[in-house]
């Protein structure tokens, strides 16, 4: 579904990513890992046309969208969600969704017919509410919802888009166990019907949630391949999973 050949940026004289290539299929879950400063949220920010690449290509279902931006590359089927929570705290969980919906059936022409009236947006929306699962909190504001809800919120802002691919930026930054613990179940669930390209530091739910694993170091890709052979990789443990990666 998704295609990464030799994705290079560069700023000024600073390489943030070189010659990073990976795949992604509906089914899997392909999750990115390393240091800080190694060019992961660059990846993400490229494949959602947020930045354009400097080298390399990007394609997606086969199709060339290396040089499209980040409003074509959503409609083309590419959600995502930030590293920062990125909402509208004073409308509720529905509008939200509603908002997100729109971009998929946009009503020019009704500019003054109530948003609610339209039957395809709502249902939209209340799909992506129900996959994310915060059934029952339509009406809540977003401002009010726990953090962890807020992340699922984020989630379904992306789902209520119909995407193919979920590009996910630690969505579990912040997160306290429990919360951790449902935000693994819910990309473990979304699995079925998207391919998603996931971010995380939090080394336990990568190798819960993983069915690939690429590990990134200075912009580069080190090592790519199974959890398993991950984390028996010598060069990886060497230079970021460190020893507990031999026991843990």
């Amino acid at each position: 579904m998704l295609e990464v050949t030799a994705l290079t940026k560069v700023f000024g004289g600073l390489r943030a990513n070189a010659d990073v290539s990976l795949t992604v299929q509906v089914g899997e879950i392909h999750v990115v890992i390393g240091p800080n400063g190694a060019g992961k949220s660059t990846l993400i920010n490229m494949l959602s046309g947020d930045l354009p690449p400097t080298g390399g290509s990007i394609r997606l279902d086969g199709h060339d969208i290396t040089a499209l931006s980040s409003d074509a590359v959503s409609r083309l089927g590419v959600g995502r969600s930030y590293q920062k929570t990125n909402i509208f705290g004073m409308f509720t969980v529905l509008e939200n969704c509603r908002l997100a919906a729109q971009s998929r059936a946009p009503r020019a022409w009704k500019l003054f017919t109530p948003a609610d009236t339209h039957a395809d947006t709502l249902a939209l929306a209340k799909r992506a509410i129900a996959l994310a699962e915060l059934d029952g909190r339509e009406s809540r504001l977003a401002s009010t919802l726990s953090h962890g809800e807020q992340r699922q919120l984020e989630i379904a802002l992306s789902l209520a888009t119909s995407p193919r691919v979920l590009l996910l930026d630690e969505p579990l930054a912040g997160m306290g166990a429990e919360e951790s613990l449902r935000m693994v179940a819910l990309i473990s669930k979304l699995r079925t019907d998207h391919a998603i390209l996931l971010v995380e530091h939090d080394i336990d739910a990568v190798f819960a949630l993983a069915d690939t694993l690429t590990v990134m170091v200075e912009g580069k890709v080190l090592a790519s391949g199974s959890p398993a052979a991950i984390r028996a990789n010598a060069q990886v443990q060497s230079a970021y999973l460190g020893e507990e990666a031999q026991h843990g």
